[in-house]
């Protein structure tokens, strides 16, 4: 059994990471403006500050790190479940089930309303599952 080659981690992390950059674009931009228009009133924010490109720029950096994290667990699991499409996902969605059970702690606290966690967990799931199979992709022992 091989060690983890984590040069394409990275490579993986990168290309997976474009495509989750990519596809928050497109969540945030169109999806989900008016939840989050709704929770920036709701908290009180800042709406400067949280549409700030100082925000933007570190979302972005989350997404490569969270799809590197993404491309190591298929890495690590692809062993015991084989290359491919399939080990891939599963990768992702173990990742995307961790954050998601986080992030579903912040709706007890009122952060955020229950129809806008799972309309954003279930746009995450789609744009995890891309990110990891282009990610997945890139890996090469």
């Amino acid at each position: 059994m091989a060690g983890i080659n984590y040069g394409r981690v990275f490579v993986g992390g990168l290309a997976g990471g474009v495509v989750a950059n990519i596809c928050d674009f497109v969540i945030n931009s169109y999806l989900m403006v008016a939840d989050g228009e709704r929770m920036v009133q709701r908290l009180n924010l800042n709406p400067a500050i949280v549409n700030s490109p100082k925000v933007a720029i570190t979302w972005m950096v989350v997404d490569f790190i969270y799809v590197t994290l993404i491309v190591w667990t298929y890495a690590a699991i692809r062993p015991r479940l084989g290359p491919g499409k399939g080990t891939a996902v599963t990768a992702g969605l173990v990742i995307w089930a961790a954050v998601s059970a986080v992030i579903f702690g912040f709706v007890g606290m009122g952060i955020f309303t229950p129809d806008t966690y799972l309309k954003n967990a279930a746009f995450s799931a789609v744009a995890t599952i891309l990110a990891s199979l282009a990610g997945g992709y890139m890996y090469k022992e």
